[in-house]
């Protein structure tokens, strides 16, 4: 069938890649036992996409497929001439060993879990909805895209895209390197991320899981639970699920609504909108809508993160045992002191790395950049206390971020005017500001604890539970060797750090646009990255309470069992209720939809795509966010006059930004004056024109023959409801 070639195409792609960077990822994380394979492809295109974006920001390289093969080939090539010089072979000598069946296993999970998703998406596939025309928009500007930066196609004018972009990057460099379409490539893209997530959860929880215990099967099954926590699993909000339900705008606490079990009664979508005014959305749900937007595409990369401090945390161990502590950086080499700069400068590159990958997080997803560089901090602070490493590795981590993200944050221009103070008390309001942080009458909006409880109670349980088995294990006579310890104090971090992100926005919040939702951003960036931080911490929890004595282990085995169950059922709602009975054949074309809605637009966008190159400008309707107009320019990636409104105030900062535009496209569709169209058509370099049915349904005086003096109708759709005009050049 047509949707499993395509996959199977696609996934050769993604197999090479993990090839190509395997070697790399074997030496950085050599103390795992699938020596980091899972992370492999996620590297490869990490790397891949960097480099492309910095040869094409500075003009030295263009972004087509035959230079991304280019880039890849010379990083083959380089790492076996490296190889062969220093070890005598070109290719090093592959053996059948336990790690085999290890890397045989993980890639079977991947690919079934790349299976999974793009049947499920298969069953609706449509880039429509929500904010995927943004997300769609954002790749086809880029796949139009010669050099960098990209422009916005939502605003003419050679505007870049002034939104952090990278994520969207890496998914269009995958669309033009395996050559796939676009309106195909949307839906394989979150599916890969779903997959590289699936293996990269497995591999991060399942060796924390080894490395305390030494035990494979434990491994596995700590490997196989975390990853459904992170990517599948709901929040405590499924209890309402044995309630009578609510009004999505006033929730009412469940005990007061117990009914039994009660599902015609519960709407998946409100585990995300539980507090009113804020957003808490996690993994499950975001693959379940499929926005392609920042917070998803990073989620790999975090991922990544996450492995590289587990990994650096635990060398602290290593050290230890040796007797010694890390050196400072300006340590000099002494033959008696190999050991300390070996740690030294593995430290060194693990803190660089980080400040690489702060950058990464940053050009993806603003948020994530400062919480990983806090989270950064956490971990150094643990390893060397208050002292001067700390200071000297943080600026290294810091000067890092500030140099791989300088190509990025030299053409963006941030959308955050300040750090709001939630419930100010009035003599802060009469101040109203000082420094970066505001204080706003009205702006108060605190959280009952049993709301906090419902959306994250569970990691909170796990937390508890593993503050208890720390105390029963004290209790034991054996003692945890240093590797063991450092084990639970890295768990004890990502408990305590996620709490803490959880637990920011009851007291700040990051000022934007919106006046009723002004923590909704905050909470949400924040709580997705503590979704996946404890996610792995709880799948530890829960493998470590199976070294208790029987009697204890029975009561906490329970105790997780319970509220694990509750997440655990989450996705048997989600996906059905967005997706269906999941039995249609699956197809994966998302702009199909258009065939059976606005069949001429289909025409029309075939048409551009076809036949037009480059990035001229087209004239559409303008629309408001979050509606089908603007399906011209996000489905081809050419630059209309301006699209939709909220998004634009936001990224630019100024309402003005469309509203001055939205009366001369009026006038460039109603007015009869020739001259003063023509006169707009230069002002914003208009070279297309389209005229469908959501223009002749939006502008009621529409004059449509004035396109017939100022240039050429050169497509008319099957129906005759959509046309395209290219304007005569002066």
């Amino acid at each position: 069938m047509e949707w499993i070639l395509t996959t199977l195409n696609w996934y050769v792609y993604l197999f090479f890649l993990g090839i190509l960077a395997y070697p790399i990822t074997k030496r950085i994380f050599g103390s795992f036992f699938d020596k980091g394979y899972p992370f492999a492809k996620t590297i490869a295109i990490l790397f891949l996409s960097y480099v492309v974006f910095i040869l094409g920001l500075y003009k030295i390289l263009s972004f087509t497929q035959a230079n991304l093969i280019l880039i890849a080939a010379v990083f083959l090539i380089g790492y076996l001439y490296v190889v062969r010089t220093k070890k005598g072979y070109l290719l090093p000598p592959i053996s059948i060993n336990k790690n085999f069946f290890i890397f045989l296993f993980e890639e079977i999970l991947f690919l079934a879990a790349l299976f999974f998703l793009t049947y499920v998406r298969g069953q609706e596939p449509s880039v429509r909805g929500l904010e995927k025309f943004m997300d769609y928009g954002f790749m086809n500007s880029i796949l139009r895209s010669k050099f960098f930066p990209p422009l916005d196609m939502w605003l003419a004018g050679n505007n870049p895209i002034n939104y952090y972009y990278f994520g969207h990057l890496t998914g269009a460099v995958l669309i033009k390197l395996t050559d796939i379409p676009s309106s195909i490539g949307y839906n394989l893209i979150l599916a890969t991320i779903f997959a590289q997530a699936i293996t990269m959860v497995f591999s991060l929880a399942g060796n924390i899981i080894y490395l305390f215990y030494k035990s494979m099967k434990h491994a596995v099954l700590g490997g196989i639970i975390g990853s459904f926590i992170v990517n599948l699993a709901g929040n405590l909000h499924t209890i309402y699920l044995f309630t009578s339900g609510y009004n999505a705008d006033a929730p009412v606490p469940f005990w007061k609504i117990l009914t039994g079990y009660n599902p015609t009664k519960y709407w998946y979508p409100n585990a995300t909108r539980f507090i009113p005014l804020t957003i808490h959305e996690f993994p499950s749900y975001s693959y379940v809508v499929a926005d392609l937007h920042g917070h998803v595409f990073d989620i790999p990369f975090v991922l990544l993160t996450l492995a590289i401090l587990f990994i650096m945390f635990i060398r602290r161990s290593q050290t230890d045992t040796q007797h010694q502590k890390p050196l400072p950086l300006s340590h000099k080499h002494q033959p008696q002191s190999i050991f300390h700069s070996l740690t030294t400068n593995y430290l060194l590159l693990s803190t660089i790395f980080l400040g690489f990958m702060t950058a990464i997080h940053y050009m993806t997803n603003a948020f994530d950049g400062p919480i990983y560089i806090l989270l950064t901090g956490f971990f150094l602070i643990v390893i060397f206390g208050f002292s001067r490493n700390l200071f000297l590795y943080m600026g290294v981590v810091v000067g890092s971020f500030l140099l791989f993200s300088f190509p990025f944050s030299s053409h963006f221009s941030p959308f955050v005017s300040g750090i709001g103070v939630n419930c100010s008390p009035d003599f802060l309001v009469s101040i109203g500001k000082f420094g970066p942080f505001l204080f706003e009458k009205g702006n108060c909006q605190p959280d009952p604890i049993w709301m906090l409880f419902v959306l994250w109670g569970f990691f909170w349980v796990c937390f508890a539970l593993f503050l208890l088995l720390k105390y029963f294990q004290q209790k034991q006579t054996l003692k945890p060797s240093l590797l063991q310890t450092a084990i639970d104090d890295f768990v004890f971090v990502c408990f305590t750090f996620g709490t803490l992100l959880i637990f920011i926005p009851e007291f700040f919040y990051i000022k934007d646009i919106y006046p009723a939702h002004f923590r909704a951003n905050t909470m949400f960036k924040l709580g997705y990255q503590a979704f996946m931080i404890m996610g792995v911490a709880s799948s530890y929890t829960f493998m470590r309470i199976l070294l208790l004595r029987k009697n204890v282990r029975f009561i906490l085995s329970l105790v997780f069992v319970f509220f694990f169950a509750l997440i655990f059922i989450y996705p048997f709602y989600s996906f059905p209720a967005y997706y269906g009975n999941l039995k249609k054949i699956p197809q994966l074309n998302g702009i199909r939809w258009l065939e059976a809605f606005y069949p001429e637009d289909k025409e029309i966008v075939d048409f551009l795509n076809d036949n037009i190159k480059h990035q001229p400008v087209i004239l559409e309707a303008q629309g408001d966010s979050y509606t089908d107009f603007e399906r011209i320019s996000s489905y081809t990636g050419l630059p209309t006059v301006a699209g939709w409104w909220v998004h634009e105030w936001l990224w630019r900062g100024s309402s003005d930004v469309v509203g001055k535009r939205i009366p001369d496209i009026i006038d460039l569709y109603e007015s009869r004056d020739i001259q003063k169209t023509r006169e707009l058509i230069d002002k914003y370099d208009i070279q297309f024109v389209v005229i469908s049915r959501m223009e002749r349904d939006k502008y009621k005086k529409l004059y449509e023959e004035k396109f017939t003096t100022l240039g050429n109708k050169i497509f008319t759709s099957t129906n005759g409801f959509g046309a395209l005009y290219q304007i005569k050049k002066r």
